[in-house]
């Protein structure tokens, strides 16, 4: 049966609010485990400064076909917030004078806006270098208007990175609901026949991985073997790069932990798990995160927990990227998520094996 939404289930951690107030009392409000700030600051990591602007990351909208078990969008067919043409077309804007070489779409399912292909086409024509869309696969297979999608992303050599919780239909189906599997596959496998994936493709198909529980993802260069393994002999699936995500504790994910009991365990794997290296470089560093209506963050778990950017350029449409160079980026406890062992960013570890 499929979950719902916390908005749906008018949860109180639909409340942004709530969330941060939550991660900052408990264990850390009674000085059992540091705060993130103190933790960097042991390193003289603190503050938190951005470096060179490399990847824009916009969300189209949080509706999604699916309502999988940890999402931290909170993402559902019931949620209706979706980035509006006027909106896009300040993105635009920025798309064509900005630093950064990597456009990063994403939702929700970012396909689900009505002006996606417009926008897809229009920011294509602007020279970014890698043009991503984080598909969920399952969109690919869940209404005949998209089932020519794999072509319209070929036709503008779009990088797809799509989740893929498992490579058995238990564990994903789990985490992801009933049917989502098959329904992955047969879009993995049609992005495979028009090149997506193959060795030597330039149509680069990369699978994100992420634990179904209250644990850290292993080592992510082993999980990618067994994921090209099983894949290969079981369906002759073929794909360029696994990249294995920490999940954060905020949104469905922290609503999981505290409803099975694991937080405060959670919360300290993360912390003891802590690297100082992984400091250096992750993913608010060199990102800014622009949500559904045009507001920016330093990152899309910001994003969720509405905790904008430290800069008098709040949104897209009064974007100056000089001036956001020179903000301070905003941190709590979620962070660890992004520094535990060798890091994770939604490019995936961010420290090489």
């Amino acid at each position: 049966m499929m979950i719902k939404s916390l908005h749906k289930r008018k949860s109180e951690l639909a409340n942004s609010n709530k969330q941060v107030e939550f991660l900052s009392n408990g264990i850390f409000k009674g000085g059992e485990l540091a705060t993130f700030n103190t933790k960097i600051a042991e390193t003289n990591q603190f503050p938190l400064r951005p470096k060179k602007l490399e990847i824009l990351q916009i969300n189209l909208g949080y509706m999604c076909n699916q309502v999988c078990e940890h999402c931290h969008v909170d993402a559902g067919p019931d949620r209706k917030e979706i980035m509006t043409k006027e909106t896009m077309l300040h993105c635009l804007d920025v798309i064509k004078t900005t630093n950064a070489h990597t456009l990063d779409l994403t939702g929700g399912a970012p396909e689900m806006n009505p002006n996606f292909r417009w926008f897809v086409d229009e920011a294509s024509k602007a020279g970014i270098k890698d043009f991503i869309v984080r598909s969920n696969l399952t969109i690919l297979r869940a209404n005949k208007k998209y089932y020519d999608l794999p072509e319209f992303f070929k036709n503008h050599n779009i990088h797809v990175i799509s989740s893929m919780p498992h490579w058995t239909k238990g564990k994903t189906d789990k985490q992801r609901g009933s049917g989502v599997f098959d329904k992955s596959i047969k879009a993995l496998e049609e992005l495979n026949a028009i090149g997506y994936g193959m060795p030597n493709s330039s149509l680069k198909l990369d699978l994100v991985y992420n634990p179904s529980g209250a644990f850290l993802p292993g080592n992510q260069v082993a999980l990618e073997k067994d994921f090209k393994k099983a894949l290969h002999d079981d369906f002759g699936i073929q794909f360029h790069n696994l990249f294995a995500i920490t999940n954060l504790p905020i949104s469905r994910f922290l609503d999981y932990l505290i409803a099975s009991e694991n937080y405060e365990d959670y919360m300290y794997a993360l912390v003891e798990a802590y690297n100082p290296e992984a400091v250096k470089n992750v993913m608010c560093t060199n990102t800014i995160s622009v949500s559904w209506d045009g507001f920016l963050y330093d990152c899309d778990f910001n994003q969720m927990l509405e905790l904008p950017v430290s800069s008098k350029v709040k949104h897209i449409s009064e974007y100056n990227e000089e001036q956001l160079q020179e903000r301070t980026i905003i941190t709590s406890q979620h962070c660890y998520g992004c520094t535990a062992g060798a890091g994770s960013s939604c490019q995936g570890n961010i420290i090489p094996a």
